[in-house]
């Protein structure tokens, strides 16, 4: 078996403004207001903030760029990124258009690293064929930060000089590069590869399950992140050191189906909607992570990691 393979700015600080009336400052929340004797205003927790939040701040997926795996668990709902990565992005909807990752397998789970799906025998005597998807791609590990909506966060950064997020994906920005990318959080989807950096194309697809592996960020194309279903692969049985491969077909998670939801009929796609990330409700929820002020934190941290962000799914709602 082979070796596995692995922007018009807008600052958070601005967006948090607009939502100043729903996240009370630390001393309305904390204290009484002298002048008035109000008892102090209750900060909202996210479920509260998310609740409240208007319609307009959430969107529909692209089903063109949605991808559904269906394993003997349920479903995983996986969004594209063809903004960072359109060669990988085209190359993958044609691989589920002609069913290539039907029949196969998770064939690796390695602890709080990732899992990788795809073929075990690429590249190897046997191997599926790609079907009319391309054998080879350029490297995508990052692109132009020109033309991206970028939502910054105020807080630093170890590995990047700003970070935040473009469309819903975590992301990184050099102002002096004006190069940005896509960074290894929890759910992130990649383009396995070989040594050579244009060596992947899309078949053999990986998505992080542990701690964020940063190091990884502009050494590897990132085509999408998992929306719904990451239970299911965070959940998948260990393989054996030191890289997490199954040797036995047995031990491997077979898979039912990879699918483009633009393929489904719409009356049997999934329903759910992603908050928007350049949203008042985003930046609201933002801040209540950065300073909890709920009674069981005694001391609020006042700084958020890129990766420890939620990004909230919902269902659609009935009208």
């Amino acid at each position: 078996m082979p070796t596995p393979r692995l922007l018009s700015t807008k600052l958070l600080s601005c967006a948090l403004l607009s939502v100043s009336l729903a996240l009370p400052s630390a001393r309305a929340a904390d204290s009484p207001n002298p002048a008035t004797s109000e008892a102090p205003v209750k900060a909202l927790s996210v479920s509260e903030i998310l609740a409240a939040s208007p319609d307009a701040d959430w969107r529909t997926p692209d089903p063109a760029d949605t991808l559904y795996m269906d394993l003997a668990g349920g479903r995983v709902v996986i969004e594209l990124a063809p903004g960072f990565a359109p060669e990988h992005v085209a190359n993958i909807r044609a691989l589920a258009r002609d069913h290539f990752w039907d029949g196969l397998s998770i064939y690796r789970a390695q602890d709080n690293f990732v899992v990788q799906f795809g073929d075990p025998e690429a590249g190897e005597a046997g191997a599926r064929s790609l079907g009319r998807a391309r054998t080879q791609l350029p490297a995508e590990f990052e692109r132009a930060a020109a033309g991206l909506s970028f939502t910054q966060l105020p807080d630093p950064d170890g590995w990047a000089p700003h970070v935040g997020f473009v469309d819903g994906f975590p992301a990184a920005q050099d102002p002096a590069s004006g190069k940005a990318w896509m960074t290894h959080c929890y759910g992130t989807l990649g383009a396995g590869r070989d040594t050579a950096a244009d060596s992947s194309n899309g078949a053999e697809l990986y998505v992080v399950i542990g701690q964020s592996p940063r190091q990884l960020d502009r050494n590897i194309t990132l085509v999408g992140r998992v929306v719904r279903g990451m239970e299911l692969l965070s959940a998948t049985p260990r393989g054996p050191e030191p890289m997490g491969v199954y040797e036995d077909a047995a031990d491997r998670t077979p898979i039912k189906a990879v699918l483009l939801a633009s393929e489904v009929p719409p009356a049997q796609r999934e329903r759910l909607q992603l908050l928007r990330t350049d949203s008042p409700t985003f930046a609201a929820v933002t801040e209540a992570r950065r300073n909890r002020r709920d009674d069981w934190y005694k001391s609020s941290a006042g700084h958020i990691d890129l990766c420890n962000i939620p990004l909230p799914v919902r269902d659609t709602p009935t009208r």
